[in-house]
């Protein structure tokens, strides 16, 4: 998913909107579904491979933002006779509704990912699927890979389970509604829970030397009929459900070295010379952080609602760079293949409607836990997986960044000659005088150049917007 997210509201202006359908021409975005995959899906719709284990009797309830309709996964938390806790976490079955060598397939091998855009997403699969029959909708029986992981009172995993079954949530909750309830001691046992697990989840994470990056959301604001970017501090309940899945990505790489067979989502340890940039914008953004604490603990102990810690945040974003996916076969599993932010073996597994190499994953834990071999379908995909991830990835990442830039030029271009106080989060080696830097207010990140001495590395500079354009011109600033 993007590591930038943002959000424009259905009043943004129409400039950008029609840069943004630009910018898809450009990259040549998928748009409809070819005939033949809609009719697939249709049919997929109405007659999906059910499973034999009935499980609706768990009440479980989902987690997402208040629009999305593709929901890949619901969740029911209970404690357990000895203290612990048992999590019930059921993810949308897609093989149930994607027949492999099918158009459906085909198309989604395509598509890779959901790509997600300001105003709106191309999703990997058909709605009529990802937003209907296979989604968690409420009140729906659905067809699921059911996870169940025993957690003792530490939070620490002591057994794990899947199988196939039909489950049905009982509630759609939103973030916000989550931690008011939470908060104000109204939610039920379940849903309340889920703080309970997500601490100790946390707890172990910082005991490994993992790090989750609470990264603010970008939002449009609407001021005064004019417009404005801002960050949106995520709640702790986002981190909370986010320590769900991992909790699950991780079972699932054990389950798969055990089985010999498998795919992991990897990623290097940071340089250190990565971490020394960052410390230098911690300086220049008046971030704490003192010799002795590492880089995991100062980024635990930033707060997302400062907007100064925010731009941090942002910042720490550079060091997932690196990250891809590592298949192995009959038992040759590699030594280390470790997701450095993680500090585990993990996996993608929790996400099928809109990541395809989370179909593959989940395929070969159902296979791994009954004793089997993988499916055909799943080994002949298995070495291919990791470049079409790749590919899929560069494209979003290259969407995320084009429309950021898109954004930010349609609500600056009023405001070109203007001056604003920013820190330079990157200078170009062979080009001193160019550079990134980043703005308090608004919440913007841009190209500065046009200087006569080198840009100084994580300090506050006075810049001048020399540019500001929608889909012509990309944002620019000069020192002053």
């Amino acid at each position: 998913m993007p590591r930038r997210h943002l959000h424009v509201t259905g009043a943004a202006e129409a400039p950008l909107r029609a840069a943004l359908r630009a910018l898809r021409t450009e990259l040549a975005i998928p748009d409809a579904f070819p005939p033949a995959v809609l009719a697939e899906a249709d049919a997929a719709a109405k007659a999906p491979r059910l499973p034999g284990h009935d499980a609706t009797d768990i009440p479980f309830f989902t987690i997402d933002p208040p629009t999305s309709t593709d929901l890949d996964q619901a969740m029911h938390l209970a404690r357990r006779a000895d203290g612990g806790y048992r999590v019930h976490y059921a993810i949308a079955d897609v093989a149930a509704f994607v027949p492999p060598g099918s158009a459906l397939d085909a198309e989604a091998h395509r598509r890779r990912l959901t790509l997600y855009f300001p105003d709106g997403k191309v999703p990997l699969h058909p709605p009529v699927l990802a937003e209907g029959a296979a989604s968690l909708l409420p009140g729906e029986p659905r067809p699921a890979l059911l996870w169940r992981i025993d957690l003792d009172a530490e939070g620490r995993r002591v057994a794990t389970d899947l199988r196939r079954a039909l489950v049905r949530s009982r509630a759609k909750f939103d973030y916000a509604g989550v931690q008011r309830r939470i908060d104000d001691g109204t939610a039920e046992e379940p849903l309340a829970l889920l703080r309970d697990v997500g601490r100790l989840r946390e707890a172990l994470e910082s005991e490994r030397g993992g790090i989750s990056l609470n990264v603010p959301e970008q939002e449009i604001v609407e001021q005064d009929r004019t417009y404005s970017l801002a960050y949106r501090a995520p709640l702790p309940a986002d981190g909370w459900n986010a320590q769900i899945s991992l909790l699950t990505g991780m079972a699932a790489a054990d389950l798969m070295t055990a089985a010999g067979t498998g795919i992991l989502r990897t990623l290097p340890t940071a340089p250190d010379g990565a971490v020394a940039r960052l410390r230098l914008s911690a300086q220049a953004l008046g971030v704490d952080w003192p010799h002795h604490v590492s880089y995991a603990d100062v980024v635990r102990s930033a707060d997302p609602s400062d907007p100064r810690h925010a731009a941090f945040l942002q910042d720490c974003t550079s060091l997932l760079r690196g990250a891809g996916y590592t298949v192995f076969t009959d038992g040759n599993v590699p030594t280390p293949a470790v997701h450095a932010a993680v500090a585990d073996e993990y996996t993608h597994c929790t996400a099928p409607l809109r990541r395809l190499v989370d179909r593959y994953a989940g395929e070969l834990c159902v296979a791994a836990v009954a004793g089997e071999e993988p499916p055909e379908w799943v080994r002949a995909a298995l070495p291919a997986l990791p470049d079409e991830m790749a590919a899929g990835s560069r494209l979003a990442n290259t969407v995320e960044r084009e429309s950021v830039d898109i954004v930010e030029a349609a609500l600056l271009r009023e405001r070109v000659g203007e001056i604003f106080d920013a820190y330079v989060i990157d200078v170009k080696d062979r080009e001193p005088a160019v550079g990134t830097v980043h703005l308090e207010d608004p919440a913007v990140v841009a190209r500065v150049e046009g200087g006569d001495s080198r840009l100084p590395l994580g300090e506050w500079l006075r810049v001048r917007l020399t540019q500001a354009d929608p889909g012509a011109a990309k944002v620019r600033f000069a020192p002053v």
